[in-house]
Formats: structure tokens, sequence, C-alpha cells
């Protein structure tokens, strides 16, 4: 990103004063030392996730706010700790800025953090911030969970039901009218800001685990294997097939997709988006299928069981009206990095 003139640049005030105003969002009682110590409660797991961020690669001025870089950043940490079936405790923040970077910039970076995190009472507890040729922001979570009640990706079994949170496909829906407005020409305003919002400002599942846990007895390990469909849907079924050496069958009518598409997206255009664009930020749980049923039950909105896990090593999709041909569900077609 280029910031010509005007602005305060990071550069101009320095490292020290920059952590200054960086310190205005973490409480004074945690920060000033060279780590933050965070109690936990006795017989809870710690978990610790990190997520990295760079500039042209995950976000650009083109499609994101700093604002919205920093509630992208939170979410997909809050993110892997809801999959692991535990809730944030804080995070720490390691920043990586070029001089020429606005401060202004930086602020509403964090700005966007602070909103996302608030919901949820996690705070931002320390970091760092160094010299760059390329902005990178880098989040490091920390979560605690019952050792019963985390959620692991080897745990699926054959018969269980493969339920989603939600629909998938809104967020690379989203990034694609940023890129290319003029595909969007016909869609209403109201879907086109849904997809939009969809894409800056995901939402992490954590309000999914009060219902797990009012389900299933805290003192049992949860019947549960799961992760979050941040790389894809497609990626996290195949994560958790090959982690617990199973296969699964995915029903493509039951793969739960944003009303936006309806009249918009050919139906073999939608799946795509929904398999592999990523970025939705949902939880893909397998577990036995009347408690299944009654997830879905309470959770409403996009959640759906869409397949079951079978022997085998397959990830198949299949259309039970025929309508599209069967295909085996891989990550070559989702992305990855240096691919």
């Amino acid at each position: 990103m280029q910031y010509p003139g005007g602005p305060v640049q990071v550069q101009d005030i320095g490292e020290q004063k920059l952590l200054q105003i960086l310190q205005r969002f973490c409480p004074p009682e945690i920060i000033g030392d060279d780590a933050a110590v965070l109690l936990t409660e006795p017989g809870k797991s710690l978990v610790v996730t990190t997520d990295v961020l760079v500039d042209n690669v995950h976000f650009s001025e083109v499609t994101t706010s700093p604002h919205d870089v920093g509630w992208r950043a939170a979410a997909a940490n809050l993110s892997d700790i809801a999959a692991m079936g535990a809730w944030p405790l804080g995070i720490t923040v390691g920043l990586a800025l070029t001089g020429n970077v606005p401060v202004s910039w930086v602020e509403q970076l964090y700005e966007g953090m602070t909103e996302c995190l608030q919901k949820y009472n996690t705070p931002i507890v320390g970091g760092d911030v160094v010299r760059s040729p390329v902005i990178t922001v880098a989040i490091s979570a920390f979560g605690q969970a019952y050792p019963g009640r985390i959620i692991r990706r080897n745990q699926a079994k054959v018969g269980d039901a493969i339920v989603v949170t939600g629909v998938h496909g809104a967020s690379a829906a989203g990034l694609e009218l940023l890129l290319h407005p003029e595909i969007g020409e016909n869609l209403p305003h109201s879907d086109r800001t849904a997809l939009i919002h969809a894409h800056q400002r995901p939402q992490p599942r954590l309000d999914v685990l009060p219902i797990l846990w009012e389900i299933f007895d805290s003192h049992s390990p949860l019947p549960i294997s799961g992760m979050d469909s941040s790389d894809g849907l497609a990626d996290a079924v195949v994560q958790i097939c090959r982690a617990s050496g199973v296969g699964a069958v995915l029903e493509s009518p039951q793969i739960s997709l944003p009303t936006a598409f309806d009249h918009w997206l050919p139906k073999q255009q939608a799946l795509e988006y929904a398999l592999y664009g990523g970025e939705d930020f949902e939880l893909v749980l397998c577990l036995p299928k009347e408690p299944a049923h009654v997830i879905v039950q309470n959770l409403g909105k996009g959640a759906a069981v869409i397949g079951t896990i079978i022997e085998g090593s397959t990830v198949l999709l299949h259309d039970q009206n025929g309508k599209i041909p069967d295909q085996v569900v891989t990550l070559n077609r989702g992305f990855q990095h240096f691919s």
C-alpha cells in the first residue's frame, strides 16, 4: 500500500510513541512486562492458535478498510478457538509495518480488532511492532476449555452426521463483488451488501459452544470431530476425514447457500463458491445423528446436516436429484499457499 504525504506516518513518531498509542487498546494491568500472564481456572486446558494476514495476500486497500482488516484478523483467530471448543481469554498482536503507513491506519486496524473482540470480552494483552517491507498482522489467541470439551479433527466415526453451522460461499462471492463490481449489476442492493459484509466482517461461531455444552455432559468427552471452514468447506471435510481415517458423502442439495445466490449464480458456480471459496468461518462438525439434528434446530439460519461419514477415504459430492454428476472432493481446488 502507498500512503503519499498528508497523514502522520509511523516513521514520523517511531516505535515507542506508536507503542504508547497501541497500549490504549490493552488492559493496563496486563501489559508492561516481557509477557502477559493469563490466569486460567483449575481443571481447564489452555488452547493457543496463531494466524497471519499479509498485505496483498489476505487483504488489500481495494477490498478491505483497515478497520475491516483488524476485524478479520481477530475473527480468524477467534474462529480457530471456537473450532477447538474453547472460549477466548486474550490475544497478542505481532505487527509488521512499512515506515510510511499512516498512524491513523494503525489505529483503525486496532479499532477493528477491538470491536470484534469486545463482543466476547476478549482483550488485546500484548504483542510486538517491527519494520517490514510489507504490512503483516500476526495474531496469537489464547483460550481455555475443559479437557472433555475440546473438539479435535480425528474423532469422526462411520455413521456420524456432518453439520455446518451456517451458509457457505458468501465470503468468496463478496470478494468477487469487491474485485469485479460489474458481476453484481443485477443483484439487489441488500444482497450485494450482505455478501460484501460476509467477506469483510466474518462472525466467529463461538455462539455454537453453549449449545454443545447444553446437549452433552461436561464430564464426558464430546463425541464430536470438527474444525472451522476458513479454508473452505471442502478443505474442512477432507481434513477431518484424513485425520479420522474415514470417508464422507456430501449431499449437494443440502449444502447451505446464501439466498442471494438463488437467482444470481448457476448451481455449479454456487457450489464452487461454497466448497472452495473459503473464509466463511463457520464450524464443520461430525457427530451422532440425533444430537446433530438438535444442534441444527437450535442454530437455525443456515445450519444444516449436509452429509454422512462413511468407511474408506474418499469424500464424494453427491446429488440425490441427479442434476449434478458425482464428484470427488479434494484439497486441490481451494486456495493453497505456494501452490
